[in-house]
């Protein structure tokens, strides 16, 4: 169900290669989360946080350059090293690289500071690399480059600390703390250019994206952040409901179904009209079924569920969907409907 609303959505070019890859690559259930926003907004920490809350692979610039062995790895380091500006094909090809590899595909994905502009986020994407869920982290520029003023980096674990807000109460991780090679001018200079580039980033991701405020406490920013990235959205393909209302007599099946009915415009279907249908309308089922209903004995379960299964396989219930009230009843009843592949999705 989730490649086929991946395929109505995305529409490529080539669908049977997508289902291909998506069958190949795709844990459905697994975080694919990008954190994304200008520098000092905390990326980092929420990146490293959600990491260990969901079980995820963490990726930045960092751990694509320095802490894996990809074949690309030493081209984007000479890039670096000659203080040349790294092109957004080969940072595109390190994420494809490192996503493809099993850990990433088992247990998800955060993307930390990806795609940073519209041409990497193109690229991404064309190579079948999409989140579910993008956060976007906001603050005034003033509290980004106060923040950077005093944020301290911690180079054994990569945690990120600040002289203010958030300092470590452990001597030993004080002591080896180290200030990020960010002047004030060069934090501005990174602020332009994020407020350049990010709004065409933001047109492509809007419905999957959500912006935070960086400046409240960290602790109100993961909570914020963590209840986002644990919602499912809903699905742009098309959707024929199924539904199936159970209760106990008197609790108000069939008023709710007809309701439902007249809003969404689906077929009600009533099993007892059903069968009183199919006695009335003198079919070979109605026939067999005329004598149960006579004598006010219960219809046989096979007979109930035939003529279930024609009357939900017919055009108007496969078009617009149906909803269902008055059968099953019991455990045996609802065994022979999923025999017959009847299945309701509500």
């Amino acid at each position: 169900q989730i490649m086929l609303e991946e395929l109505l959505i995305h529409k490529p070019d080539d669908p049977i290669q997508y289902m291909i890859n998506h069958l190949e690559q795709h844990n459905d259930d697994a975080p694919r989360i990008c954190v994304l926003g200008p520098p000092a907004s905390g990326k980092t920490t929420v990146a490293m946080w959600l990491c260990k809350r969901l079980d995820a692979i963490r990726i930045s610039q960092e751990t694509l350059l320095f802490k894996e062995t990809l074949k690309l790895a030493e081209e984007a380091k000479a890039h670096k090293e000659s203080k040349q500006k790294i092109p957004n094909a080969l940072w595109a090809n390190l994420i494809q690289e490192r996503l493809s590899n099993v850990d990433c595909i088992k247990q998800g994905w955060i993307l930390e500071g990806f795609p940073e502009n519209q041409e990497q986020a193109w690229m991404l994407q064309s190579a079948g690399i999409i989140p579910r869920h993008v956060v976007v982290l906001y603050a005034s520029d003033t509290v980004l480059i106060e923040r950077n003023s005093g944020k301290r980096l911690d180079p054994l674990t990569e945690e990120v600390y600040h002289t203010t807000f958030d300092w470590p109460s452990d001597v030993e991780i004080q002591q080896r703390l180290v200030k990020p090679e960010l002047s004030e001018q060069e934090m501005s200079k990174k602020l332009l250019e994020y407020h350049r580039t990010f709004p065409a980033v933001f047109q492509i991701y809007q419905k999957v994206l959500r912006s935070i405020n960086a400046d409240q406490p960290s602790v109100d920013v993961l909570s914020q952040v963590l209840t986002y990235v644990r919602t499912r959205h809903r699905s742009a393909a098309p959707f024929t409901p199924r539904i199936l209302f159970c209760g106990p007599p008197g609790s108000g099946k069939s008023l709710q179904a007809a309701l439902i009915a007249q809003k969404y415009d689906v077929v009600n279907i009533c099993c007892g009209q059903l069968l009183k249908e199919a006695v009335a309308g003198k079919t070979k089922v109605g026939e067999l079924v005329k004598p149960y209903i006579d004598n006010g004995y219960p219809v046989p379960d096979p007979l109930c569920v035939k003529i279930l299964a024609e009357r939900l396989s017919a055009l108007d219930c496969l078009t617009h969907g149906w909803v269902l009230h008055g059968f099953p009843r019991d455990i045996e009843q609802g065994e022979e409907l999923q025999k017959s592949q009847i299945a309701p999705n509500r």
